[in-house]
């Protein structure tokens, strides 16, 4: 299932397809504006749906609206097509979200073996990386064979494999019919307010919250690595390289994630590798930022097992999604900070502040 939800060979793509339609670079730039609006608006309710409804059926149900998304691109490979296609995406990458997190925690914890969920957790993160790297090998033959209509064909069917294997996973803690909001006890609005409550009125949760929210933001780091390769001397050949062998540290990181280190060293460690990585002026500097994200990795995993760990209540969606909310605010206030007119090196080892003050903050 983890390895439906990246293995699309879409992705590495989808630019090219927008540009061979003709679009501009601002018409490109106002679809991505349309995804983030459309994430942010919905992810924090899907979370209270998931609590209120049925997790299972929810994840299932964002990854039909996704493969939507993507049919409609191929359907439609006009500006509107683009802009409903990243509509349904950003709708359907919400109700995805927390969900299946949620769905595992609890049901580990109703077996008695919540201290496992790193482990599961760890696991299926390592294997969507790896199926990731797998999608963006076979992106080029497929375009190569059928275009993009084949590469999208084999996206959709990803994503619907994705949901049929979702709906087969054990829910003995929620329930199966539709959403009742009448039910002041599993209602969609209770869940909310409840969800919100959590995160916001507890120290020890809204910290486990903030830290949950703050290390996933670093990746958005990971879209400037071709550009800080090609500062290092790399060539367009040597750049996919590079970054498949940061995305091998990463799924190293996530499966560590079963072994216990302190999260505030993790996270110090890993501004280090950042500082060092970026200022070092040669392809060495790389290797060095791939090691950073590795421990990033392991620290999103262990962040997320912590706030698990401190969640009390029924709507654990809720709260996980008030996490995954202030991550994607947090990566886009690191956009913006790259539009500062500095060298990109420079600006790259500066990310190494916030990563340490995400290390005190994790200090419990």
């Amino acid at each position: 299932m983890r390895a439906c939800s990246e293995a699309v060979p879409l992705y590495p793509v989808y630019a090219l397809l927008f540009a061979d339609t003709g679009l501009s670079t601002a018409q490109v730039s106002s679809l991505f504006a349309i995804w983030s609006v459309v994430a942010f608006a919905a992810e924090v309710p899907s979370g209270a749906l998931a609590d209120a409804w049925s997790r299972k059926r929810l994840y299932a149900l964002g990854e039909l609206v996704t493969a939507a998304g993507f049919l409609t691109w191929i359907l439609w490979p006009a500006y509107p097509g683009f802009a409903l296609g990243f509509v349904l995406w950003g709708l359907g990458g919400s109700l995805s979200s927390g969900s299946s997190e949620a769905l595992v925690y609890d049901e580990l914890a109703a077996a008695g073996r919540s201290s496992g969920y790193a482990r599961v957790i760890g696991r299926g993160n390592t294997i969507a990386i790896l199926a990731m790297l797998g999608a963006t090998l076979i992106a080029t033959p497929a375009w190569q064979a059928g275009g993009y209509a084949l590469v999208g064909g084999l996206s959709v069917a990803v994503k619907l494999a994705g949901a049929a294997l979702s709906l087969r996973l054990p829910e003995t803690t929620r329930g199966s019919g539709p959403p009742d909001a009448s039910d002041d006890d599993a209602g969609y609005w209770t869940m909310l307010r409840n969800g919100v409550r959590e995160a916001a009125g507890s120290r020890l949760v809204a910290r486990a919250v903030l830290v949950a929210a703050l290390v996933p933001g670093f990746t958005a780091l990971d879209e400037y690595l071709p550009l800080l390769a090609q500062d290092k001397g790399a060539s367009i050949a040597q750049v996919p390289l590079l970054y498949a062998g940061t995305a091998l540290a990463m799924a190293a990181g996530s499966a560590l994630a079963a072994r216990s280190f302190p999260l505030p060293a993790t996270l110090t460690v890993a501004a280090a590798a950042v500082a060092t990585g970026a200022l070092i002026p040669h392809l060495t500097g790389m290797l060095v930022v791939s090691v950073a994200f590795g421990l990033l990795e392991y620290a999103i995993v262990r962040a997320e097992t912590r706030l698990q760990d401190t969640i009390t209540g029924p709507a654990r969606s809720t709260v996980l999604s008030v996490a995954g909310f202030g991550g994607e605010v947090f990566a886009v206030l690191l956009y913006a900070a790259f539009a500062v007119d500095l060298p990109l090196s420079p600006l790259f080892a500066l990310c190494a502040i916030p990563l340490l003050l995400t290390a005190v903050i994790a200090r419990r």
